[in-house]
Formats: structure tokens, sequence, C-alpha cells
């Protein structure tokens, strides 16, 4: 049976949270592709889901859709290696490969040992990358580092497109002027996402560039068809994880209209009470459990749980607000295979 092809405008996870056996990636990649997803990201955790070893076993094992990260975040690497990484990948895919960065949490500078990301060092990453893909030999010192005659020996034949995970009108404008694009962060609005595109592409605008060259990927968390127990997986335990983190909890809530005062009750619930990074120190269960502080609302509004119809229609709302892919998070791609044809159907 020949595949169907590939939704170019559809993307999904593989691996999505934690994994205690990251090969089944590989599968989760194969049944992506067959299915017709247009591509497929990584998120990065610094244990059993490293990000080029990963993305390496994925590009081995498709041939069409696009790979990417989704994210890796700056201080976990230097400049010359994030930029390694990112031509041997791209070289090895055939031009498939997509660079997803972040400043990343403030919270786990101090547990790294690196210094603490800024706008400004994201801004001299981007240019440093590109100048490395140029093949410039690159002598300065700047936010993200001092470098001295830095440069590839071997240069590839093109460079990935460098998009930028963040969330609030800063990191934004910077998206817009510097980046290939933007990876917008899970549970925002549709209002949120329109706002988001609208400071992108009138910052691109401003500095001169074209603002439909840049490609917007909003994350959509979504339980198509699923059993209770996997949307409570999925969906419920994966919001406690972010509005759980103190900074981040606060971004998504303001950028959405939401009232600031559930986020005290989240983080007061009994199976979070003194946790810092909730997500790797409290089972699934608690997880779940401390959903219930969250609103109905929250995950009606900035999620999609139901049939794959009805998450493929969430989806184009998110479209319609101005995004240009839709990135599918919580569902493994076996899991969302049903909303490929709906999404291709309607496209």
């Amino acid at each position: 049976m020949t595949p169907p092809e590939t939704t170019p405008r559809l993307g999904i996870y593989v691996l999505p949270g934690r994994t205690t056996n990251p090969a089944t990636g590989l599968d989760e990649a194969r049944e992506a592709e067959r299915a017709g997803f247009g591509a497929v990201y990584v998120s990065e955790r610094l244990d059993l889901k490293e990000a080029a070893v990963t993305c390496g076993g994925l590009v081995a094992v498709t041939s069409r859709v696009a790979v990417g990260t989704a994210l890796i975040h700056q201080g976990t690497r230097h400049p010359l290696t994030i930029a390694a990484m990112s031509a041997t990948l791209q070289t090895m895919s055939g031009g498939r490969f997509v660079l997803g960065i972040g400043r990343g949490l403030g919270a786990l500078t101090p547990s790294l040992g690196v210094p603490r990301s800024t706008l400004a060092s994201m801004e001299h990453l981007v240019t440093t990358l590109r100048r490395l893909w140029a093949g410039d030999r690159i002598t300065e010192t700047g936010p993200a580092g001092s470098f001295r005659g830095m440069r590839f020996a071997d240069i590839p034949e093109s460079a990935p497109p460098v998009l930028f995970g963040t969330v609030g009108p800063r990191g934004l404008e910077l998206a817009g002027r510097e980046f290939d694009g933007v990876i917008l962060h899970p549970f925002l609005t549709t209002e949120a996402v329109n706002r988001s595109v609208t400071i992108v592409r009138e910052s691109a605008e401003r500095a001169g560039r074209d603002p439909s060259s840049l490609h917007v990927i909003t994350t959509l968390v979504a339980s198509p068809d699923m059993p209770s127990y996997r949307t409570d997986l999925a969906v419920r335990s994966r919001a406690v994880s972010y509005f759980q983190v103190r900074g981040l909890g606060e971004q998504l809530v303001e950028w959405n209209g939401w009232d600031p005062a559930v986020l005290d009750a989240l983080r007061d619930h009994p199976t979070l009470s003194g946790h810092g990074i909730a997500d790797t120190s409290v089972t699934r269960d608690g997880l779940v459990a401390a959903s219930e502080s969250l609103p109905d609302e929250w995950f009606e509004a900035a999620a999609a749980v139901g049939t794959a119809r009805l998450c493929v229609e969430r989806g184009r709302q998110y479209l319609a607000a101005g995004a240009d892919e839709v990135l599918i998070h919580g569902a493994s791609p076996t899991e969302a295979a049903a909303m490929v044809p709906l999404w291709a159907g309607e496209s």
C-alpha cells in the first residue's frame, strides 16, 4: 500500500514526555511518516532523550518528513556544537532538519552551572550559527560567548531553518527580527496565537524582512478519540507540568488573559507542594490529581479533546489565527493517525 501524501502543515511529537526506551521513537517516526504527518519533533530531556542522538535515529528511519527539535535549550551546548549538530543532521537528512531552540527554564540554570540565557544571547547565537554555516571565521566576544578563530572546515550545502521557541512580546519580536520562525508554547488560546503571530510578522516587516517568509508553528496538546486515562496523562498532567513552573505559568496565564489566582491553588495542591520542577519529581498520577485545580475552561480553550474530527477542527482554528503549522503534542502518531486524512481532506 502506498503511504498517503505527506501533509505539510501537521506535525507531531515523537516520544512526548519522559521515556525509558528512546528506541521506541524510531517506530513512532516510521508510523508518523506512513500516516502522512509532515514533520516529527523531539522535545529534549537531558537523560534518555538527548536530541542529537534521537534526531539522528529519526533521520535514518524516515525519508520524507521533516525532523526537528522542539526544543533544545541554548545553555546546554556551545554554539559550535549546536552548529555542528544541526549541519550534520541537515546534511544527513537531505535538507529535512529544523532547529527549534529556546532559552530554557531559569530554574534549571543553577543545576547546570551555565550562565542564564537571555534574549541578547539568543540573538548572538542565531547570528553565530548562520556565520558558521556560511564559512565565516569568527573572532569576537558577545552574549553567547567569546570566540577566537572559530569556524567550520567543511560547510553544509544548505543551512537548516532556526525557529525560536518563546512566549511573550519581547521574544516574539526577536523571532520576527532574527529567526526563521517561531514555535509557540502549548496551551495558548487561538486569540493568544493570533497576537503572537501579529507581533512576529510586524517585527519582521520593521526589520525589512518578508513577514510571510517566517514559519509559525503552534503546539496543540490533543487527545483524539483517546480513552480517559490517556487523556489524563497526555493532556491534564502535561498542563500541570507547565503551569506549575514559576515564571512560565505566569507567562501563559497572562498571555491567555486568565486568572492568575488559579496558579496559587495549583501549586498549593498536596501532590505538588514542596516540589520545584514537578515534571521530574512527581508521579504522573500525582500530576493528574493536581490537574483538578485547573478550570475545565482552560482545556476547552487551549487544547483539543474529543473525536479526531474535533481535534482537526481545533487545529484549523489555529491556522485561521495565523499559524502555518500545527504541532500535535501528547498523542502518539498511532493515536493521532486518524487526524491526517481529515486534515488533508479539509486543507
